[in-house]
């Protein structure tokens, strides 16, 4: 992508868009708050709140295309994976949650310690790890699959681990695939294109398209752990493919200069 200075008026733009998009995120979690209230951390189909949430997208300019709901199961249990470019991915999973259903998410713990937002977070079933305790994360993390299995629900991973907005997605950490082989329940990849118009060095955040892409799920029947470091690399082959793809897609539809 090609770079230049932002002036002062584009980093005012960016830090505007970057302050409302999280306060609206933050507001428009409120409407699912009575229901988690009466029974907390049980996985809530979030659809309805999502509804609010969505506008936040529009509010900030963010126009959103999503691809292969069509594999979304909500009979069964899966895990979900997918790349982590931004903080700006939660307000992707709300435009895909009319379609997924019931579904949680696995979050760094300062997240919880973030207001209302933390709270509300926490009463919805998020699973907050510390990655510097890891016997205790794997444990979570353990629990959670089993609830999941149990609610035919859905269980969301980053396995990259770390955000990042460069243009391609990094290696997979292995959490993500001990949960599914060990529960023998389908890993299901989800793909964000490149977000052309975020820029962390440039400090640029402008109006842009995502394209979110579902690929058929991926089955671990029959696997053990010593297939993880297999399937790890395909699933990951699969989605820088979709990822190249998708992205291409976008430099086509908005003539965006690379």
């Amino acid at each position: 992508m090609t770079r230049v200075s932002a002036g002062s008026s584009e980093v005012f733009n960016t830090l505007w868009r970057r302050s409302l998009c999280h306060t609206l995120s933050k507001v428009f979690s409120i409407p699912n708050s009575p229901a988690t209230v009466h029974r907390p951390q049980f996985f809530y189909d979030a659809s309805v709140a999502s509804r609010f949430c969505r506008y936040a997208s529009y509010i900030v300019g963010i126009e959103w295309e999503l691809r292969g709901l069509e594999h979304w199961d909500n009979d069964h249990s899966c895990i979900v994976i997918s790349n982590h470019q931004s903080s700006l991915d939660i307000l992707g999973m709300f435009e895909m949650w009319p379609r997924m259903k019931r579904c949680t998410v696995v979050a760094k713990r300062p997240l919880m310690f973030a207001g209302a937002f933390g709270f509300g977070a926490w009463l919805s079933g998020l699973v907050f790890i510390d990655r510097l305790k890891t016997e205790k994360a794997r444990l979570l993390m353990k629990k959670a699959t089993e609830k999941v299995v149990e609610e035919k629900t859905k269980l969301w991973i980053f396995p990259e681990g770390t955000r990042f907005n460069k243009g391609c997605i990094q290696p997979f950490k292995k959490g993500a695939f001990y949960l599914a082989i060990d529960a023998q329940i389908p890993l299901m990849p989800v793909v964000f294109s490149q977000y052309y118009f975020l820029d962390d060095e440039t400090k640029t955040f402008n109006q842009g398209k995502v394209v979110i892409t579902t690929l058929p799920p991926i089955s671990t029947r029959g696997m053990t752990r010593d297939d993880i470091e297999a399937l790890s690399e395909i699933a990951r082959q699969k989605m820088i493919e979709t990822f190249k793809e998708s992205s291409k897609d976008l430099v086509v539809q908005s003539r965006i200069t690379v």
